[in-house]
């Protein structure tokens, strides 16, 4: 009796501390912590995400390449502290206090789509094919805390007209702030889910640039592009604006007879906008250890003029440390790109 007792002890002991050891693992592997995990992500084949009927094939392929995101736990948290090429930042500064896990997404998907707009324009002129560009306002994407915009403005709100006047594009509205000074009041009109809503808005300096002043949102400009012919993407839940270069070397290939890729394996990073110039996205280090993963030949990325700290010298940097043998291709524009592509010989196995 005394002996089935203790067994029992001992059992009611070891379920106890079981339970322990089971709840402090579920909140070491779920608890959501105020940080952000930025880690590499993939190199997608565009083969498949963009395709237009009709379109020439080619030997190589194209990839865009992502960064992959997470809020943090605990365990991510220290795990992430044990890799290279793992950044851990403070939630804040990706999604900022009051921005929900929709809204930020949506934001992402936005800018996404806005890359994607950009990219047929540049190709599509640059092939020389059919296209048409029409003007239907300014996206909210998101809205900086403590600004003017805070509490007024919402992501997805869809800009019109500022002081009567009407805007076409993001630039449009950035120019006519810029004709004013802080302190001076605005009046916003703007589309909010089919309501039409208006904004005073007073223009304040920023806290960590007091030279520069504004309302405080980003934007993306709504441009409903038209082409022939037309031209789909199937990005799935791929957020951001980094692709742009990427789907502009695409779109193009698959518009011209020339073999753009000439067999190899391009990947590449950089925001493109109507011109053609390619901007500085974030985590290029990151995306160079995805595309080595997936075997990329060449490897674009903005050279930003030849800055000292560009997306080019970090991408060529971290190709050096992991032993890379993918070669980092400087680029400014589309057409520094599509120069190199063209002058580049054909692969030879």
């Amino acid at each position: 009796m005394s002996g089935r007792g203790f067994s029992m002890r001992i059992s009611r002991r070891y379920l106890f501390l079981l339970s322990i050891v089971v709840v402090i693992a579920t909140l070491l592997s779920t608890l959501k912590l105020p940080y952000y995990i930025y880690k590499p992500g993939h190199a997608d084949a565009l083969e498949g995400m963009v395709e237009i009927e009709g379109g020439f094939t080619s030997e190589g392929d194209m990839h865009l390449v992502t960064v992959s995101g997470i809020q943090a736990t605990p365990v991510q948290y220290v795990w992430s502290k044990l890799y290279p090429h793992h950044e851990i930042v403070p939630l804040e500064q990706v999604r900022p206090e009051g921005v929900t896990d929709e809204d930020y997404r949506h934001a992402q998907l936005q800018l996404m789509e806005s890359s994607q707009q950009a990219a047929v324009a540049v190709a599509y002129e640059a092939a020389d094919a059919d296209i048409t560009i029409d003007y239907e306002g300014i996206f909210v994407v998101s809205v900086v805390e403590n600004m003017p915009a805070e509490g007024q403005l919402e992501i997805g709100d869809l800009i019109v007209s500022i002081d009567g006047q009407s805007v076409k594009t993001a630039e449009d509205l950035i120019d006519y702030v810029a004709t004013k000074q802080a302190g001076d009041t605005v009046e916003l009109k703007l589309i909010r889910e089919d309501e039409e809503l208006n904004k005073q808005l007073t223009l304040k300096s920023f806290a960590d640039d007091p030279e520069k002043f504004g309302i405080g949102v980003q934007l993306v400009t709504d441009r409903k592009v038209s082409v022939d012919p037309e031209v789909h993407f199937s990005s799935g839940n791929i957020g951001g604006p980094s692709a742009g270069l990427m789907f502009s070397l695409k779109i193009y290939d698959l518009l011209t007879a020339e073999d753009l890729t000439k067999g190899y394996t391009i990947a590449g990073t950089g925001e493109v906008d109507y011109e053609g110039n390619v901007a500085r996205v974030g985590g290029v280090d990151k995306k160079v250890v995805a595309a080595d993963k997936a075997g990329v030949d060449l490897f674009f990325a903005p050279f930003e003029a030849g800055a000292s700290n560009s997306n080019y010298e970090l991408a060529k940097e971290t190709a050096k440390n992991i032993n890379s043998s993918l070669e980092v291709v400087p680029v400014d524009t589309f057409t520094d790109a599509v120069n190199y592509l063209e002058q580049l010989p054909a692969k030879t196995n």
